[in-house]
């Protein structure tokens, strides 16, 4: 019987750019300490907000390994 098993991480990024920006940074990272990595999801977005305008970007996101 052949299957796979895997972990889901949960991680913050953060980025001065864009969401898009925020998602590659957590991503880069992960892959950094995390090995197997074949997904991940946007849990949540979130922007934050300095003087009526938007200073940072941040998303929560499910990092999804692969066990070896």
């Amino acid at each position: 019987m052949a299957g796979s098993v895997a972990r889901v991480t949960e991680i913050s990024a953060k980025s001065d750019t864009s969401l898009e920006d925020a998602i590659r940074v957590g991503i880069s990272r992960a892959t950094q300490t995390l090995r197997g990595v074949t997904s991940a999801w946007v849990k949540e977005q979130e922007v934050e907000v300095t003087d009526g305008q938007i200073s940072g970007y941040k998303v929560n996101l499910l990092i999804t390994c692969v066990l070896e």
